[in-house]
């Protein structure tokens, strides 16, 4: 195997050019982000009508929720990548379809908090195949369509981003229960669809064997050691997603105590939220690419990131908050170019991995920051405080954002290029 940056994709799928392979895959990674998105709107409510807690308890609940679906993407994250790398992307991507079906049944008839728990648990578990299913669009990518693909697929995340927050906001004011029966059967119809168009994208002949030495947090990221300035970019990727958390932790509760926003509010600001990163990353990001070089679009987008949750957080008019919002949107052509980056750093049987590694990020800033921005919100809207800025921990995720800027200008850089200076 040679250390340089995988080379063009020879698989089926990729021969077959079957465009409805990678939109199952992109409908996978969409049901995967639903199932985060759509408890958003009424999570809160359901708390509250099962604990009679309060804003501030029911945000610190919210919190402990997101820290174990983080924890279980920590831990199965890399388990299924290196599974997809031994056994192909298809089998990893049917069965976590299948079990998002499941899970959602049981989180439409938990009668308690402990049984939500357990769905959620079951929810982070399926939905670290993320890793497999950002392989196979790896997989099927040319170094001239990588950016665009990868815009697609952070697209599909941010459908599931405005469906899901829809369902919970509009079907849920007729019953808190219904949104998840809505995605169960979503769910299962991708499923079997999955089962008749899509093909393996992973040729037998180009699979790595399966050790559990690398099955596991500590063992998939020493693939980012072993690829000169793999790690840099890895670590502009954690401080971006810890950055994401800050808002996503605290937003139904921060827009509830700023501007007395409830559900159907949510749901119409995170639809528009979605659809336009949805835009900006199936059509802007890719032609940002050409246009600037992906090392370009990940400075000009992180810059834009940084302005857009510095905007957010100190918004007290919530024209002012929409225009944060819009900036943020914009900041998004970032992501594919970053991803784009990252994969040429790698061989084709590591795919699963790299992705598997990336998707721990999330998992740990998805362990570490929900706890952590809700009990900053909760103790900077408790009474006696001199600062008044509810938005304080938005406030620290524009400052996070910068530090991934100055990590990206020194790692943004094409793998040629990278190895070359990191060369004696």
């Amino acid at each position: 195997m040679s250390s340089g940056g995988s080379p063009a994709p020879t698989t089926a799928a990729s021969a077959g050019g079957r465009p409805a392979a990678l939109g199952f895959v992109y409908v996978a990674i969409l049901m995967n982000v639903l199932s985060m998105g759509i408890i958003i709107p009424v999570f809160p409510t359901l708390v509250k009508s099962l604990t009679g807690a309060d804003d501030g308890h029911a945000a610190q609940i919210t919190g402990v929720f997101g820290a174990a679906w983080a924890l279980m993407q920590l831990i199965f994250a890399p388990i299924f990548g290196a599974l997809s790398d031994r056994f192909g992307r298809r089998p990893v991507l049917l069965v976590s379809m299948f079990g998002l079906a499941l899970d959602y049944l049981i989180m439409a008839l938990a009668p308690s908090i402990a049984w939500l728990f357990v769905g959620r648990l079951i929810s982070g578990i399926t939905s670290a195949s993320s890793s497999a299913a950002g392989a196979y669009v790896a997989d099927v990518s040319t170094p001239q369509n990588r950016a665009r693909n990868f815009g697609r697929f952070m697209a599909a995340a941010n459908a599931g981003i405005v469906l899901g927050p829809a369902l919970g906001g509009f079907v849920g004011q007729l019953d808190p229960r219904a949104p998840f029966w809505v995605a169960a059967g979503l769910a299962l119809v991708n499923g079997f669809y999955g089962l008749l168009v899509l093909p393996e994208s992973l040729s037998r002949d180009r699979r790595a064997p399966f050790r559990w030495a690398s099955a596991h947090a500590l063992g998939a990221l020493s693939l980012l050691a072993s690829k000169p300035g793999l790690m840099g970019l890895a670590a502009m990727v954690f401080l971006n997603q810890f950055a994401a958390m800050s808002f996503n932790s605290i937003f139904q509760f921060y827009t509830h105590f700023r501007f007395g926003w409830g559900p159907k509010d949510i749901g119409v600001f995170l639809m528009a939220l979605g659809f336009g990163s949805m835009i900006v990353q199936s059509f802007a990001a890719g032609a940002a690419a050409a246009r600037l070089g992906e090392r370009g679009a990940v400075l000009t987008g992180l810059a834009l990131g940084a302005a857009g949750f510095a905007v957010l957080g100190l918004a007290s008019q919530v024209a002012v908050f929409w225009a944060g919002a819009a900036i943020l949107i914009v900041s998004g052509i970032s992501g594919p170019s970053a991803q784009s980056l990252m994969t040429e750093r790698v061989e084709v049987d590591e795919q699963g991995r790299l992705q598997g590694a990336l998707t721990i990020f999330l998992g740990a800033t998805g362990l570490i920051g929900p706890v952590l921005f809700t009990n900053a919100f909760a103790w900077s809207i408790a009474g006696g405080r001199s600062l008044g800025l509810p938005g304080l921990s938005i406030l620290v995720g524009s400052g996070l954002i910068v530090c991934a800027l100055a990590v990206a200008w020194v790692y943004a850089r094409p793998a040629g290029v990278t190895a070359a200076r990191a060369s004696p």
